[in-house]
């Protein structure tokens, strides 16, 4: 098989690109709700006569001009606002694009969509379809895409900064030099399989192979090794509050979030359900959840609550395990292999506190509990691997760099492998590669990622 040949099923962008839509889409780009500006969006082939028919002139390239903006089909005045316009291919989509500035009231912005709307080949658009069609045009690939939407979603700052990368390109020219450097090496096996029985070609090309390989598959070894940190920064780390009934669990949630997320009482088995509060510490996403008291219980509900607190606690990163003071309970044995700190709740009616047993803390007088949020932010922090650089953000990359590895660690376990077999297993490392940015087949996960986009991006 040469190289660059694939599963059958494999449909390139180019293909994809052939069944997209040619209507003229519109949207607003600004959110929802009456604001000073709003901002909509063209893009299509239809971009320059919409314009000129809205404002009867067409700006010059990426200049804004203020205009009066009229209703083609009644001429009435709508707005007056700002107007730019982007020719293709010099544009985010690739196509003729447009946009217009004006007052963001309600009935503006209804006037401006409405008018579009009524144009014949031109249709609201569909969330993402701006991006997706910037990246079937090859204005970006597929991991830029992603860091769009990331930064779209970013809350905390390491987020903001790890989309960004991803954005810029980040992920997409590393992988580019790796693919250049599996480039080259597949053409070292090309060139001994089918021109063998040439003079002028030096025998064992392909035994070269392994000193070109072994650089790219460390690298993506090490990206491997630190793809839990990175998801972490994009995902958040998980911490769960476990212990047994009354322990203070909801007390400390509603502590730490600085509002009542959780109600609190003195009954026993009050929580039977996990309860999320989302967390900023020091620009590091944290997932923080409370789950119902562990115990053994003959209320069906309770033990449904029991055993989502035990399954939340098993796939945290953190457990804090809370008992009282007075009356310390051990960890429960079932939660697995999940790191626990023990926090000893109540600590204002004790006296003796053994600092060595675990933190202790009391949510009537706060004591501790700014020592326990410095040290969860620390934690935060390492678990997230300080802000890690790294390349892989979600399950996909990891998947993909896997698969990449997978391949290249064949060659590098045995160098001296019949060369058909290296071949192989460099088409299917560049096939990962090439898989990660969207070169091949990548309509199957585009639905998943243009979902989650706003309209008007």
């Amino acid at each position: 098989m040469t190289q660059g040949s694939g599963p059958t099923n494999v449909r390139k962008k180019s293909e994809i690109c052939a069944g997209m839509s040619t209507d003229t889409i519109y949207a607003v780009s600004s959110g929802t709700g009456r604001a000073a500006i709003a901002v909509v969006r063209l893009s299509g082939t239809a971009t320059r006569a919409i314009v000129k028919s809205i404002v009867r002139r067409l700006p010059p390239p990426r200049t804004a001009i203020l205009a009066t903006l009229r209703d083609p089909a009644t001429q009435a005045d709508i707005d007056s606002g700002l107007v730019l316009f982007f020719p293709a291919p010099r544009s985010f989509t690739g196509e003729d694009c447009a946009e217009f500035h004006i007052h963001g009231g309600r009935a503006v912005v209804a006037g401006l969509l409405g008018a579009l709307g009524g144009i014949d080949g031109v249709r609201a658009a569909e969330p993402g379809e701006f991006t997706r069609r910037a990246l079937l045009n090859s204005k970006l690939d597929l991991a830029q895409v992603e860091g769009i939407g990331d930064l779209i979603e970013a809350e905390t700052e390491w987020q903001r900064r790890q989309a960004m990368r991803q954005m810029q390109g980040g992920l997409s020219r590393q992988t580019a030099q790796w693919r250049s450097a599996l480039l080259e090496a597949s053409a070292l096996v090309e060139a001994e399989i089918d021109f063998s029985d040439e003079g002028d070609v030096p025998e064992a090309l392909s035994r070269r192979v392994s000193g070109v390989v072994r650089p790219v598959h460390d690298a993506l070894r090490a990206e491997l090794a630190a793809a839990k940190s990175s998801e972490r920064i994009r995902e958040g780390v998980v911490i769960v509050i476990s212990g047994p009934p009354n322990a203070g669990k909801s007390t400390l949630l509603n502590a730490l979030a600085r509002r009542d997320a959780a109600i609190v009482s003195h009954e026993a088995g009050t929580t039977r359900d996990a309860i999320e509060v989302q967390l900023d510490l020091a620009g590091y996403a944290v997932t923080l959840i409370d789950t119902a008291g562990l115990r053994e219980s003959a209320d069906m509900v309770e033990q449904i609550g029991v055993a989502r607190a035990l399954e939340k606690a098993q796939n945290a990163d953190l457990v804090l395990w809370l008992s009282e003071a007075d009356g310390p309970a051990a960890p429960d044995e079932r939660l697995g292999a999940a790191e626990v700190w023990r926090i000893f709740t109540k600590a204002d009616l004790v006296v003796n506190k053994d600092a060595e047993r675990g933190l202790f803390i009391s949510a009537e007088t706060g004591e501790n509990l700014d020592l326990l949020l410095d040290r969860l932010t620390q934690r935060a922090a390492q678990l997230s691997g300080e802000g890690h650089a790294g390349l892989i953000t979600r399950e996909r990359h990891r998947k993909a760099f896997a698969a990449a590895v997978d391949a290249l660690a064949r060659i590098d376990a045995d160098p001296q492998a019949p060369i058909e077999f290296l071949a192989e297993d460099l088409r299917a490392a560049l096939f990962a590669l090439e898989r990660l940015i969207g070169r091949v087949d990548v309509e199957d996960i585009l639905g998943d990622i243009f979902s989650r986009f706003c309209i008007g991006k």
